[in-house]
């Protein structure tokens, strides 16, 4: 399963879903739904996130086995 923070550090940024969609090229749906764990990100998608809050990666991002 791969959790993330994304709520986290958007609220820190003060950013908008959209806010966040509109940076890495996405629809605000697909933040809502990576935000719920409802989708998980491809590679390059979860770098672009990551890059957006200058945060590495495992940061934002965690993979536990199930």
């Amino acid at each position: 399963m791969l959790s993330n923070r994304i709520v986290v550090f958007r609220a820190e940024k003060g950013w908008t879903q959209q806010d966040l969609a509109e940076r890495v090229g996405v629809s605000r749906q697909t933040i809502a739904a990576l935000e719920k764990n409802k989708y998980n990100p491809s590679l390059i998608l979860a770098f672009r996130i990551a890059r957006a809050f200058g945060k590495p990666l495992t940061e934002i991002f965690e993979f536990k086995e199930e």
